[in-house]
């Protein structure tokens, strides 16, 4: 079990009131995080600072994203490891240098965003940061110390071992969430292990572990379930679904309990939450 993380902590409403204000739910349960994935562009410029700052202008707090890094050593906010999907450029940004990664354009339109530019735009902001290489472990980890962000980011990876290599090299713990194998042992074991058992497993493989971030299916394998969630939150873990865009299933899954969406409509979630009265 890991203890509240000053990432989880509320941080206002975005709309001038103190710190923990409209950060409760009615009835004084904490209001489950909104996180705009990859920003907010209904025109596909996901990872850009249009679509980061038109998801801020709503209200967002929590950006996910996701980082690589150059060749010559910039951490680039970018999903895809090569250019081709959603820009004119082509290669692998780890093959680049930073410069020709500079030319490329989201949609044609939008340049691709350094780290340092996001916080610097945007001071306030926390970051969901998804680590997709093994040559942005470095970069990270130093950008995390450069600006002091140990409270502001939560690192997440698919793989387990990018993940804690990150927050290995933090002078302070950063908030995180589990990779693949982390939440198969945790969906596969919960429903079958007693529970003193389970929680030995969760001690060790999860370890320094704050959040689930989950799909509400692995295939054919339904993961967002009641116990599920029920499992987490024994363990002092939050449950975070994505990636989620139709309101009807927001409503669905906060009805379950869980504690963040993770979504590419901003814009309805935001609807969504004000609707419930937990919009922060």
């Amino acid at each position: 079990m890991t203890d509240l993380h000053p990432y989880f902590a509320p941080r206002g409403n975005g709309d001038g009131a103190p710190e923990g204000a409209a950060a409760r739910a009615p009835g004084g349960s904490r209001a489950p995080l909104a996180l705009a994935h990859r920003g907010f562009s209904l025109d596909g410029l996901e990872n850009s600072m249009a679509a980061f700052r038109a998801a801020v202008d709503l209200g967002f707090r929590h950006l996910e994203t996701d980082v690589h890094t150059t060749a010559d050593g910039v951490l680039v906010l970018f999903h895809d490891k090569t250019l081709d999907r959603i820009t004119e450029g082509r290669g692998q940004i780890a093959d680049l240098p930073a410069s020709t990664v500079a030319q490329a354009r989201i949609g044609g339109t939008e340049p691709i965003p350094r780290f340092d530019e996001l916080i610097a735009a945007f001071p306030d902001v926390r970051l969901n940061i998804d680590v997709k290489d093994w040559n942005s472990v470095g970069t990270l980890a130093s950008a995390i110390e450069r600006h002091g962000l140990h409270d502001r980011v939560l690192v997440a990876s698919f793989s387990d071992r990018r993940r804690r290599a990150v927050l290995k090299q933090l002078s302070r713990p950063a908030a995180s969430s589990a990779g693949i194998v982390s939440n198969a042992v945790f969906v596969l074991l919960g429903p079958v292990l007693p529970a003193p058992l389970m929680s030995a497993v969760v001690r060790r493989a999860l370890r320094g572990v704050h959040a689930l971030q989950v799909p509400v299916r692995y295939g054919a394998v339904p993961v967002v379930t009641p116990g599920f969630i029920r499992r987490a939150h024994r363990h002092g873990l939050q449950v975070h679904v994505w990636t989620v865009n139709e309101p009807a299933e927001m409503h669905r899954l906060l009805d379950l309990g869980v504690d963040g969406i993770v979504t590419d409509r901003a814009d309805l979630l935001k609807a969504v939450l004000q609707e419930r009265g937990t919009w922060s």
